[in-house]
């Protein structure tokens, strides 16, 4: 078994002992930095009534509270399935260097995990969406950008 094989057989375990321990869904995920495992994840939108508690988040939110960054710059993401559009987003904002997945969005689907609706909602007119979106008090809202150009201190990312 290769290096990369033992790492998402360790994605698998996490996933399947989360599911065991009724945390959430059979998900699990390791971040790998330098050989070794910096984070881990399972899915726990069940057992935290967390929607956004899935396998690559809560790895994340691990890995970079174990490295003491916001970012993921040198690190591989191992994943049993491959990632949700949510999970892509929160992948690409880590910036990590490469993510390996196992199982694909098709098998995830036939067992009831099915993200093909997000994918068909996102290129549709706010006003089409299941879940309406509209801006509402932009002259409001754009305060806090103001303040941010002029932040002096502020940490960019």
């Amino acid at each position: 078994m290769s290096e990369k094989e033992k790492y998402m057989l360790e994605a698998v375990n996490v996933a399947l002992k989360g599911m065991h321990s009724n945390e959430g869904g059979p998900f699990g995920c390791v971040i790998v930095k330098d050989g070794e495992i910096v984070g881990r994840g399972n899915n726990k939108v069940t057992s935290t009534n967390d929607p956004t508690a899935h396998a690559e988040v809560t790895a994340i939110r691990d890995a970079c509270k174990n490295l003491g960054s916001f970012q993921l710059e040198g690190c591989e993401i191992y994943t049993s399935c491959e990632p949700c559009p949510m999970c892509l987003g929160a992948i690409y904002w880590a910036r990590p260097d490469k993510v390996y997945y196992g199982s694909n969005q098709a098998d995830a689907a036939n067992i009831g995990f099915d993200d093909a609706f997000i994918y068909k909602e996102i290129p549709l007119p706010y006003n089409e969406r299941s879940i309406p979106f509209e801006q509402l008090a932009p002259e409001i809202a754009i305060q806090p950008f103001k303040e941010w150009e002029e932040k002096e201190d502020k940490i960019e990312y």
